[in-house]
């Protein structure tokens, strides 16, 4: 397999808008250290990822797969040396802003599809965590049935169970990290290749606040923050109506800038978040309660 380097870097995304106006200063070294921290974590476990080493301050080199049209050419068990292009999500609780709560409401999803009883409340804890799989390559992506994955991945039976116990095995070791550091590993997702001898391997950044969303004492560690202001200030970018309407991405609306006294809360935000999972001290960064409450007096919690 080629090998190749990704940047992390200190723009962000929401909507499914792309990169949004301002970057947040020191986000991707963070970033990048939590996720090099993860991924060390996670071999020493006895799970196979992509990562190959770390390129200070904020690169890593990983190992490439082809990345297929499944439309053109669908997948199968033995098509070897792809990105697999699905991403399966782990949720242990369903905090504000998860989407669990919206498509309830919206009847997509019942009570009996998430493990309950009756509609959970907002921040219930589930007794088992919940597997859910959705594309990653549409405009908005969607959610899929197991079976839908299953044929989208080119998995086979035995490949497809494979990615189950191995995403379960991530989110155990992330979450039990988190609890070890005083933080709630609420959700996250995980991404996938397959190798030429049709082995699996743990790709993208699981465990860091762009894949996971982690909370402190009510607040959430990430970029949910950032979510919650344009929604809570009206200036949510209307993706989908956008695309349902046909409207060309060159004509979306630009979305608005952050408010300026949000980028250094973010920055300590962050940075303090790297502080605290990883136990490296680089930045002098406050402590994480004083960052996330911050955070609260910035939203207004």
């Amino acid at each position: 397999m080629a090998v190749g380097v990704f940047e992390y870097t200190d723009r962000y995304t929401v909507f499914h808008y792309g990169r949004m106006p301002d970057p947040i200063p020191g986000k991707g070294e963070a970033t990048c250290r939590m996720a090099v921290f993860n991924f060390t974590m996670l071999e020493e476990e006895g799970v196979r990822t992509h990562f190959r080493r770390f390129i200070a301050p904020n690169r890593i080199e990983f190992t490439l797969a082809r990345l297929p049209d499944p439309a053109a050419h669908p997948l199968t068990p033995d098509s070897g040396n792809y990105l697999i292009p699905l991403q399966v999500l782990f949720r242990n609780e369903l905090p504000p802003g998860s989407s669990v709560h919206r498509r309830l409401a919206a009847g997509e999803l019942t009570p009996a599809d998430v493990g309950l009883d009756a509609v959970p409340a907002v921040g219930q804890k589930l007794e088992r965590p919940l597997i859910e799989y959705a594309t990653t390559r549409e405009d908005v992506n969607r959610f899929l049935t197991p079976g839908d994955a299953q044929h989208l991945a080119g998995l086979d039976d035995e490949q497809f169970q494979a990615l189950r116990e191995i995403t379960v095995k991530v989110n155990a070791v992330l979450t039990g990290h988190a609890d070890k550091v005083g933080l709630r590993h609420c959700d996250g997702k995980a991404e996938y290749l397959v190798t030429s001898d049709q082995d699996l391997v743990l790709a993208d950044s699981p465990g860091t606040p762009d894949e996971s969303r982690l909370m402190l004492g009510g607040v959430h560690c990430g970029k949910q923050v950032l979510r919650d202001w344009y929604v809570g200030s009206g200036n949510e970018i209307p993706v989908s109506r956008l695309i349902v309407d046909g409207v060309p991405r060159s004509r979306w609306p630009r979305p608005a800038a952050l408010p300026p006294e949000f980028l250094p809360v973010m920055t300590d935000l962050y940075r303090s978040l790297s502080e605290t999972w990883t136990g490296e001290r680089r930045w002098n960064a406050p402590d994480l309660p004083t960052a996330t409450r911050a955070v609260a007096g910035l939203i207004g919690r």
